[in-house]
């Protein structure tokens, strides 16, 4: 069985900064790649950002130059330094691995998410 456990959402003010983190555990064999996901109140979810395991990155456009993705391979850990943050940032962020598993192979997970709001 696997299990994302995303920590550090909280409340912040306009301008700060907050750091998610997000460990995987359970029968994993390797990480394909590990990301960030965010909903806001009455709107989809959307990319916030992605790590390969081979360090690649892709980022929305809302985040350029504000956020940074992170990873620990050894660890499956995946980390989201939210710097200059922004009302708009406000929405519950979910961390999204593919992952292969022993047994059973290459697999989506979710994590149940952890709520950040930005006060202006």
């Amino acid at each position: 069985q696997v299990q994302l456990v995303e920590s550090g959402g909280g409340l912040v003010q306009a301008g700060g900064s907050l750091r998610l983190s997000c460990v995987a555990s359970g029968n994993i064999f390797s990480s394909i790649a590990m990301g960030w996901y965010r909903q806001a109140p009455g709107k989809q979810r959307e990319l916030v950002a992605v790590v390969t395991s081979g360090g690649s990155t892709n980022y929305a456009d809302s985040v350029k130059g504000r956020f940074t993705i992170s990873r620990d391979n050894a660890k499956n850990t995946v980390y989201l330094q939210m710097n200059s943050l922004k009302p708009e940032d406000t929405a519950v962020y979910y961390c999204k691995a593919d992952l292969i598993i022993t047994g059973s192979g290459r697999m989506d997970y979710w994590g149940k998410g952890t709520l950040v709001t930005v006060s202006s």
